[in-house]
């Protein structure tokens, strides 16, 4: 058995007993695509997370502005959507 059908047969399984953990129909992302963008997320909170440590009450006020523009970018792509 190949892992790709081991993966299927475990989700398959999780989600015949957890209905919540199937994927919606119409999901926006590929999974390939979604994994790289919580990657390229991740990266970037830790170095902003680096920035506030290094460069103080600035790096708080340029984190707390990427903060702002990308939930101000999720809430309008949400609503038209």
């Amino acid at each position: 058995m190949t892992q790709a059908a081991k993966f299927d047969d475990i989700v398959a399984r999780l989600t015949a007993g957890y209905p919540s953990l199937a994927r919606m129909p119409g999901t926006p992302w590929p999974r390939p695509v979604l994994i790289s963008v919580l990657v390229a997320g991740a990266l970037a909170w830790g170095l902003l997370s680096i920035l506030m440590v290094v460069w103080g009450w600035r790096g708080v006020v340029l984190t707390a502005a990427v903060v702002l523009l990308v939930a101000a970018v999720g809430a309008y792509r949400s609503r038209y959507r």
